[in-house]
């Protein structure tokens, strides 16, 4: 599981840790030591996930992540809180402030890095290595193969993604512009009627074991993955 995540730190030193030791799993790491700082990297681009510090100077942590959690762009991303207070009033008001998983300080690597690990599971499955099956329709994005009914399915890299983001969120329809942030990328300035084409690719990909029934369509409002 690679992801890139955005370290929101004020301590230089431990920054410099957290970085270190995200880099070493395999993630990409920006870092930012205010919710300022932070600010401006996630308008640049959406982390997958972010590491977000209790204290921090100016905004706290706490106001940060509430103002993420009221943001739409904002809304879903997953957010792992570090801190120091360890009462459990504290963690409640961190999780009530939309944190997704809260880790007291000091904290081992193998930890953070499971903690970060379970919250991607959660909010952004798409970005695991766990195999995903529907009706006889398997994905293993560790192999980077999908099989119907054991037979192989041959997707280009596009066709690929769309399909595994379809498959780890069935039963939900997703709007073309959002299809575009969650699997191409955010900020990504691709036109959005290329979803259309993508969506065409794949069902006639999954055509010949039948599988292109489970793509739904809602006219006027996206698509999604049948799970019945």
């Amino acid at each position: 599981m690679t992801a890139t995540v955005l370290v929101v730190e004020d301590e230089p030193q431990i920054q410099e840790l957290l970085a270190v030791n995200l880099e070493h799993i395999g993630h990409k790491v920006v870092c930012a030591s205010s919710a300022e700082e932070a600010d401006a990297a996630i308008r640049k681009s959406l982390p997958d996930v972010l590491v977000l510090d209790w204290m921090l100077p100016g905004e706290s942590g706490l106001a940060f992540a509430r103002r993420l959690r009221a943001d739409e762009r904002t809304r879903e991303l997953p957010i792992l809180m570090l801190t120091a207070r360890a009462m459990e009033q504290d963690k409640i008001t961190g999780l009530e402030a939309g944190a997704d998983d809260y880790l007291t300080k000091p904290f081992s690597p193998k930890e953070l890095a499971a903690r970060i690990k379970a919250v991607l599971r959660r909010r952004a499955p798409q970005l695991a290595d766990d195999r995903v099956e529907i009706q006889g329709l398997r994905l293993d994005p560790g192999a980077r193969r999908v099989t119907a009914k054991g037979a192989k399915i041959e997707l280009a890299p596009s066709e690929f993604r769309l399909l595994h983001f379809l498959m780890t969120h069935p039963g939900r329809i997703y709007s073309r512009a959002q299809l575009l942030d969650l699997v191409w990328g955010d900020h990504v300035f691709i036109e959005e009627r290329t979803v259309d084409v993508h969506i065409r690719r794949l069902r006639k990909a999954l055509a010949v074991s039948g599988h292109d029934r489970l793509i739904d369509t809602v006219r006027g409002s996206g698509y999604g993955l049948r799970n019945d």
